[in-house]
């Protein structure tokens, strides 16, 4: 592919307007705005992106520093921990009803969680992926990313405590499982399918 084509966004880019999203998400749910009801959906929304990001990095990113980077196994399995930190917090917040205090305890463990996690990626395994990486692998990465994230799962499933995070691989019919259990529940997987039920 050729550096003269502009249609094609690279990873990094991919993974930033994620990073955006759930972003915007995290300052809503602080303002503690809205009912008890959309903010249970506004995190079932942000559980649902996190997942699918973060699934898409172990299954392309995180291999692809191993590969480029001298010191990527460190990186990557630092980010592998933190990722399994955030799923344990998401399993919990997952069956919280919005009135309980554990509720914005938990929300605010996971926020702080991402936020570093986030800084972590973009001021340094992001600059320095792009940095090593053929910009054309890096264009494939997003397509690979896109793809991974349309197959995974929307629901956290933490690995079991004595399995280190890497080897969490997940069963293929995972994502569409959830994605059944999401759709006979009612439950909002991204800020369009939330918008949509209140309109």
């Amino acid at each position: 592919m050729s550096h003269t084509q502009t249609t094609g966004q690279d990873v990094v880019d991919v993974l930033m307007a994620d990073h955006r999203e759930v972003e915007a998400i995290f300052v809503e749910l602080e303002s503690r705005q809205g009912t008890p009801e959309h903010r249970r959906q506004l995190a079932d929304v942000v559980i649902a992106e996190l997942v699918r990001h973060s699934v898409a990095e172990e299954a392309y990113v995180y291999p692809a520093a191993r590969k480029a980077l001298p010191d990527g196994d460190r990186i990557a399995d630092h980010e592998l921990t933190e990722h399994a930190d955030a799923e344990r917090t998401m399993k919990e917040l997952e069956s919280l009803d919005p009135s309980e205090p554990r509720f914005d305890e938990l929300l605010s463990q996971l926020t702080a969680t991402i936020r570093h996690h986030v800084k972590d990626e973009e001021n340094d395994l992001f600059p320095r992926l792009r940095a090593a990486v053929a910009a054309e692998e890096l264009v494939e990465l997003a397509g690979k990313v896109e793809k991974a994230k349309k197959a995974a799962p929307t629901r956290p499933h933490p690995a079991a405590p004595d399995h280190p995070p890497a080897n969490k691989l997940l069963a293929p019919g995972t994502g569409l499982v959830d994605r059944m259990r999401d759709a006979l529940s009612g439950r909002p997987t991204s800020m369009e399918e939330l918008r949509a039920k209140q309109s």
